[in-house]
């Protein structure tokens, strides 16, 4: 039976080694945690979503809901896990994400060829190797890999958003509503007052923030923590996360301002604030946010954390298959390849995993669709300019011929693309 190593047991490392062990692999998955605390996640389980439970829009004009699909049609666990743990919310695919996890590591642990090794690795292992320790690697594998790359490695800082309890919100002045023609009033609303909008943003700007100790200040602006939006200008809260629109009824007409909660978990008794992501100490987050109409004896169950997204320099890094150029026998999946996201991270554990497969059974290298989302992203990864690389995400932006007016026609042909790369790349 042949063997590879797996380090790191996130949706990236999941789903590297989901494909391995169907193939008959004995795959040895290395995961830190419990062992080590790394500031972020909170339980030992192998796909542990930390930052959001939503993996953004299901639907297919969405590029992200495209790349959801793609990854469906190469027998994705992260997919299969969302729909078993999914939870209402609106068009986005959003889940419970304990259950979201504990499917994950049922289903992986199921199989007899997984060797699961609960330590920390330093070094690069020996064979062939998939690293998908995520934005949280440990300095010293950073630095290992520094050295093989030859480059000094790059991060950002990532942040998440608070979770509360639903009992604790004032349904006096809040109420359920999706925006626009979405009929499943899956979310929460707190709408603000212009003057309610104002003293809130006053507070938030100038709250006191929480020490970042040796990281810098290099936010992504992906996934800016909510002060610091607050801070480019009065009205950008308002045309961001707590942009109003399609979100007025009748019963709660023209809000200056609302702020979201999207549901957390299967029982509904969770809520998370949406867009939240912060860098205030505790204190100052329960102070500041119980301004937020009708949370103002919110619960928080978790505060919202910053902590450092690491990644490498992916066009000068790799080759074509995500193996390391100078130690090609090493392949990066996940948020380290300099992809930005959960469905994009798990998407590129599949693909490193396919790569090393076919290596390996001494077949030839086999590019993912150009058309797709997936084939797009790792494009942009790979040949982006190094000098100024800086992760992406999925969007419309970087798939050739998907202007609006031909979107129906790059949504079709990306599927007939995938579902034909998947069958080559499992001949």
């Amino acid at each position: 039976m042949k063997e590879v190593t797996i380090v790191g047991a996130g949706l990236a490392g999941s789903e590297a080694a989901f494909f391995l062990l169907k193939k008959g692999y004995k795959v040895h998955l290395y995961e830190r945690r419990p062992l080590v605390d790394d500031g972020a996640h909170t339980t030992d389980a192998f796909g542990e979503l930390v930052c959001s439970n939503s993996l953004k829009s299901d639907r297919l004009d969405n590029a992200c809901g495209l790349l959801k699909e793609e990854m469906r049609k190469m027998d994705s666990i992260t997919m299969e896990a969302a729909e078993i743990a999914r939870v209402p919310g609106g068009n986005a695919l959003a889940v419970d994400r304990d259950i979201f996890a504990s499917k994950i590591t049922a289903k992986l642990t199921s199989f007899p060829n997984l060797v699961l090794h609960r330590e920390e690795i330093t070094e690069l292992p020996k064979g062939p190797t998939i690293i998908a320790t995520g934005p949280l690697t440990s300095e010293s594998l950073m630095n290992v890999l520094g050295e093989v790359i030859g480059e000094k490695n790059l991060s950002f800082f990532d942040a998440s958003a608070p979770i509360i309890k639903k009992d604790s919100i004032d349904f006096t002045k809040a109420y359920f509503k999706s925006r626009f023609e979405q009929d499943d009033g899956a979310y929460i609303n707190c709408g603000f007052s212009k003057e309610e909008y104002t003293n809130f943003v006053n507070e938030l700007v100038n709250a006191k923030k929480a020490l970042v100790h040796e990281f810098d200040t290099r936010y992504f602006e992906g996934c800016l923590p909510i002060e610091v939006i607050a801070s480019r200008g009065f009205k950008t809260l308002r045309h961001g996360p707590l942009k109003p629109f399609g979100l007025w009824t009748e019963e709660h007409p023209r809000a200056y301002a609302i702020a979201q909660l999207r549901q957390d978990t299967k029982l509904g008794d969770y809520y998370n604030l949406v867009g939240f992501q912060t860098n205030l100490t505790y204190p100052e987050q329960k102070r500041v946010f119980q301004m937020i109409p009708g949370l103002e004896h919110a619960e928080f169950l978790r505060y919202g954390l910053m902590h450092r997204n690491s990644y490498i320099n992916a066009p000068k890094a790799l080759n074509e298959d995500l193996s390391l150029k100078n130690s090609p026998n090493v392949y990066i999946a996940g948020q380290l390849s300099g992809v930005e996201g959960y469905v994009e991270s798990a998407a590129t554990g599949i693909i490193a995993a396919i790569n090393l497969w076919r290596k390996e059974e001494g077949k030839a290298f086999n590019q993912a669709p150009r058309c797709s989302v997936i084939g797009s992203l790792l494009d942009y990864i790979l040949h982006a300019a190094s000098n100024k690389f800086e992760p992406m995400n999925a969007n419309w932006a970087i798939v050739p011929d998907s202007a609006k007016e031909k979107r129906e026609q790059a949504i079709s042909k990306a599927l007939q693309e995938i579902e034909s790369y998947w069958r080559d790349a499992n001949e």
